[in-house]
């Protein structure tokens, strides 16, 4: 039954998140009842390891999401001094210090900025080089983006082809003790013994 799965699961997404098998016929992985419950135990822990990657797809989309604008707001800001020519008059402005202080600067024309690029990392780069460097980023950030979002819809549809999986297994187990029930005259063969009770 194993091996069955794993060649199901073989094919994967472009990140290597592998596909669910499809259950067209349940025989095509089970042949016996004594069969069902390691299948179905299968599929509830590759759920499992879906949903699991699914927290921490939708953990690190939402961290892009936030991060996509700050990018894209800096490199507004480093076009607009790159925009500049020498000698136009320094501009007054506000920049934040925190969340909810800000301070007033006067800016002349400048070639120079300074870049946070994380870890109190800060880095002076000419406005041209910083300009580029914010392009790849941002890029990079709304590529990465759009990967988490396609592995998030993939991630679901393997999720729904699991569960509906699991129903169609149990659904092919309940059919069969049916079956055997009928075959056997009534008799299921899941009676539990009886117990005989001590004497006395």
């Amino acid at each position: 039954m194993s091996a069955k799965l794993q060649n199901k699961d073989a094919a994967t997404n472009p990140r290597g998140i592998p596909f669910a098998p499809f259950v067209d016929k349940v025989e095509d992985y089970v042949s016996s009842r004594a069969e069902v419950d390691g299948t179905m135990k299968s599929f509830q822990e590759m759920i499992s390891k879906y949903q699991f990657m699914e927290v921490n797809t939708q953990r690190r989309a939402a961290g892009l999401k936030e991060k996509v604008p700050d990018i894209q707001k800096t490199l507004d800001m480093v076009q607009f001094l790159h925009s500049r020519k020498p000698g136009s008059e320094p501009i007054e402005t506000t920049f934040e210090l925190n969340d909810t202080l800000y301070a007033k600067a006067v800016i002349p024309p400048t070639d120079e900025v300074y870049l946070w690029l994380g870890a109190n990392v800060m880095l002076a780069y000419p406005i041209s080089e910083a300009e580029t460097l914010l392009e790849s980023k941002l890029a990079t950030a709304q590529q990465s983006l759009e990967n988490c979002e396609e592995d998030l819809d993939f991630l679901r549809e393997q999720i729904t082809t699991l569960e509906v999986a699991t129903a169609r297994l149990y659904n092919w187990e309940v059919t069969m003790k049916r079956k055997e029930k009928a075959e056997n005259g009534g008799d299921d063969g899941l009676a539990e013994p009886r117990k005989t009770l001590p004497n006395g």
